[in-house]
C-alpha cells in the first residue's frame, strides 16, 4: 500500500518535470550563430516592430512584432515543430514572444535575447 501511494504521488511530480523540458530554450548569440551556421532550416524571427526592423536586423529574419504573436503566428510561422530563433532589442520582448509561441503548441522556440549581444553582421 506505501508502495501505490509513494507511486501516486510522484507520478504527477514526474509528469510535471516532463512537460516543463519543452519550453522555451534560453541561449546566447554565439549559440545562436552556430546553431543558424550549421542548419539553414533554423527561421529566425524578430519580435520587434516593422520599424525597428527596418532600421537594423540580423540577415535571413523574419518580423513578427510580440503584439502580433497570437492572431498571426499561425500564418507567418506554420509548422509548429520547426525550429525557431527568437530575438529582439533587450531580451525582453523575445522572452514574452517566445513563451507565446511555446504556449500556441511550438516545439522547439530558443530565445537568443537581444539583438544588442549580436556581434556579428546585421542589415
Amino acid at each position: 500500500m506505501k508502495k501505490l501511494l509513494l507511486l501516486l504521488i510522484f507520478i504527477p511530480f514526474i509528469f510535471t518535470v516532463s512537460c516543463a523540458s519543452q519550453g522555451v530554450i534560453k541561449i546566447t548569440a554565439q549559440e545562436a550563430k552556430t546553431m543558424l551556421d550549421s542548419d539553414s532550416s533554423i527561421i529566425l524571427v524578430d519580435v520587434r516592430t516593422q520599424e525597428e526592423y527596418d532600421q537594423i536586423h540580423i540577415p535571413g529574419a523574419i518580423v513578427l512584432p510580440v503584439d502580433d504573436i497570437t492572431f498571426r503566428a499561425d500564418n507567418i510561422l506554420p509548422d509548429k515543430n520547426a525550429t525557431y530563433i527568437i530575438y529582439c532589442n533587450s531580451g525582453n520582448r523575445s522572452a514574452t514572444a517566445s513563451q507565446a509561441l511555446v504556449d500556441l503548441g511550438y516545439k522547439n522556440v530558443y530565445d537568443m535575447g537581444g539583438i544588442i549581444y549580436w556581434p556579428y553582421e546585421t542589415e
